[in-house]
């Protein structure tokens, strides 16, 4: 287990939820990243300002990271045509199960929301089969 970095991951996991519950509070919105970035590119009056600052968020937190941790930032072992189809078979999936990981995973869990239920299953399934096809269980 030599990436398990439970530190990282519990400060990580810990931001995101203070950073969905934020969201939650002052604006009365899920922290999807797929609806919110989806809601950027066709906008409906009133609804820019909140979704580019949250992009803009993440954003500026990878350069923060890149900044002050630049060891952390790796090169990606896949080629950049891979790394954009797998994106764009991401945004497919993402529209087809109405909604990410994150909105379903962090929001919609934590709402009790039954189809977001039953999307985390679907999510950590496929997840879990791809990862044993691709690396043969090692």
């Amino acid at each position: 287990m030599e990436n398990f970095t439970p530190v990282s991951a519990t400060l990580g996991g810990a931001l995101i939820g203070l950073a969905a519950s934020l969201l939650l509070l002052t604006q009365g919105r899920v922290a999807g990243i797929s609806g919110i970035l989806a809601g950027a590119i066709t906008p409906r009056s009133g609804e820019v300002g909140w979704r580019l600052t949250f992009i803009g968020g993440l954003l500026a937190g990878g350069l923060v990271l890149m900044l002050v941790w630049p060891a952390s930032i790796t090169a990606s072992p896949v080629s950049l045509p891979l790394v954009a189809l797998a994106g764009l078979l991401v945004g497919f999936g993402t529209r087809l199960g109405s909604g990410c990981t994150s909105g379903h995973g962090v929001c919609g869990l934590t709402r009790m929301s039954p189809r977001s239920g039953v999307a985390v299953c679907t999510f950590m399934a496929a997840g879990m089969l791809l990862a044993s096809l691709v690396h043969g269980g090692a």
